[in-house]
């Protein structure tokens, strides 16, 4: 979760009147310093809880699933409980127009509360902030991959007040008084000093958000007389990770199942239309069932045929084992959800040793061939019992 979803262009009092009433402007704030696994929690713990934020009072994720997600060891339960403790006893403040520009000022607890039983973390926000974190308006999705690449707090909090505003170039001034609360360094004797700010915060975290994210920001100053009063941020995208990007605005291209599709012979621009018209799980579905035959001379032709007729594992009367395990794969796949897909697939990967075989994972995911035993083998341990029956 950004620590502010969207910070007003100049200062927060002054925006919020000049702002456009048409849209919300809000400016949510997080009291106290977040530690990077703090910050690294929110996020994760926001992400898997979005899609169902206002229709459910609580949210669920294997803790063992959140461990790997925000990159420490798993068995260390203690670091977690702190960690939760710490984001329950977190205040977020919010202040914001709505479209009748009528203004609101709200505080509420980060998670209203969290606990770990059986293997699971279970935990809730309080009804008004999960209404303003699920506005599309405030939040920000923050790619988890590049955020498990930032090793300073600062660094992290930098990136998510600054990834916000990409597409707009800048964050606007922030009087320093505000950049100290959203770095988390408000009330130190120390920042108060610019010198030591700049020295200590602001270039440190330029320099690893400008290494390691999708964003390249760098920070510009004004005065009143001597004393530096406001800070903003210059931003563009980092065109190296932005070459990796690159995808018509789909990502497709480094999904496993386009990867597979082009190992087949199927044409780049053909493999995007087939993901687009039908959906991954669809087309990961054909293509494992094409994988399960035998003498099949064009893959790419009888996968052409199987996707424009509607043949596959569920018109076949009698499925062979392989593939009927292969089918009841991609449904569990099919039902996790973004975070534990990210997360099985990690997991997973760390339990191969040879570069071969993680090779072609990497390349075919959970239709890998090399790997297809330890697949169902994983799967099994992860959800006994599933392929009972088959």
């Amino acid at each position: 979760m950004s620590v502010a979803k969207d910070i007003p262009k100049d200062t927060l009092t002054g925006a919020l009147r000049r702002e456009s009433v048409k849209k919300n402007v809000a400016a949510i704030h997080v009291s106290g310093k977040l530690s990077l696994l703090q910050r690294k929690l929110s996020n994760v713990l926001l992400l898997n809880a979005y899609d169902t934020l206002i229709t459910r009072a609580a949210h669920r994720i294997d803790a063992r699933t959140l461990c790997l997600m925000i990159g420490y060891n798993s068995n260390d339960t203690e670091t977690l409980k702190l960690a939760l403790r710490g984001l329950a006893e977190t205040v977020a403040e919010w202040d914001m127009l709505d479209e009748k520009g009528r203004q609101e000022w709200g505080v509420s607890a980060l998670l209203s509360y969290a606990k770990l039983k059986d293997g699971v973390c279970e935990y809730a926000y309080s009804p008004a902030l999960a209404e303003k974190l699920h506005d599309p308006k405030v939040f920000a999705l923050i790619n988890l991959n590049i955020q498990r690449q930032f090793t300073g707090g600062h660094a992290l909090a930098l990136y998510e007040n600054c990834f916000r505003f990409v597409n707009t170039g800048s964050t606007g001034w922030w009087e320093l008084d505000v950049f100290r609360r959203l770095m988390g360094v408000d009330g130190s004797e120390y920042y108060k000093s610019f010198k030591q700010l700049n020295a200590k915060v602001i270039k440190p975290a330029v320099a690893e958000v400008n290494k390691v994210s999708d964003i390249i920001v760098t920070p510009e100053t004004r005065k009143m007389g001597r004393s530096v009063t406001d800070i903003r941020f210059r931003i563009t995208r980092n065109p190296q990770l932005a070459m990796m990007n690159i995808d018509d605005g789909t990502g497709v291209r480094g999904g496993a199942v386009y990867a597979r599709l082009i190992e087949l012979g199927v044409s780049d621009r053909l493999a995007r239309q087939w993901i687009a018209q039908h959906g991954e799980d669809v087309v990961a579905e054909k293509v494992a069932f094409v994988d399960a035959q035998d003498g099949v001379k064009s893959p790419a032709r009888y996968l052409s045929a199987a996707l424009r007729d509607g043949f596959g594992p569920e018109a076949a009367p009698v499925l062979s084992g392989r593939a009927a395990r292969l089918r009841r794969v991609q449904e569990l796949v099919a039902g996790r959800s973004p975070t534990q897909r990210d997360a099985d697939r990690r997991l997973f990967l760390g339990q191969l040793a040879e570069a071969a075989l993680r090779t072609d994972f990497e390349r075919h995911g959970w239709m890998s061939a090399l790997n297809a035993e330890a697949i169902f083998a994983f799967w099994e341990d992860m959800e006994p019992g599933a392929f009972d029956g088959i």
